[in-house]
């Protein structure tokens, strides 16, 4: 019978814990649940291999956040555009069961529908609560690239859930 060690079972333990947190914070990322899923799947592979590295353990989600959101860039950088950013976005049909469920699924599908950059930078900033000089150094971008990102995100955001500007 194979006996696991200690970081083994710690990193069990801490994916059992934290998995569906990160799992919420992947499909932000992604859009997409099956993406969500493999996107989770390949950062906690990159986490389990650096684990003995990692001394911080306070610092896990951060770091698997960071590898999520880095393997995210990578995957559109090396994607050949097949859709295409409109600056209109289509009409949501939406069914009004409870007020705040409501919102947050209109929320969750505007997300859906920005462009992967503009989401990116949305779950960044208000998600993750990371600073602008922090989501331009994730994103590989300027600062001034972000706060542009941001603002126009919000436009549509905003216009996606029919908000005053």
């Amino acid at each position: 019978m194979h006996q696991t060690t200690s970081g083994e079972d710690e990193f069990r333990e801490y994916v059992l814990a934290r998995g569906p947190a990160l799992l919420r914070a992947a499909h932000q990322l992604t859009g997409h649940p099956l993406d969500a899923e493999d996107l989770l799947q390949n950062a906690l592979a990159k986490t389990y291999l650096a684990w003995g590295r990692i001394e911080d353990r306070n610092a896990l989600d951060g770091y698997v956040r960071r590898a999520m959101v880095n393997i995210n860039i990578s995957q559109w950088r090396r994607r050949k555009l097949e859709e295409y950013p409109s600056d209109e976005l289509p009409e949501v049909v939406t069914h009004h069961e409870t007020v705040t469920s409501d919102v947050h699924e209109e929320l969750e599908r505007a997300l859906q529908e920005l462009p992967e950059r503009m989401r990116a930078a949305i779950v960044l900033r208000y998600y993750e609560d990371m600073t602008e000089p922090e989501i331009a150094k994730t994103l590989g971008i300027s600062v001034g690239t972000v706060k542009s990102t941001v603002s126009r995100a919000m436009a549509k955001l905003r216009s996606a859930l029919g908000l005053p500007r």
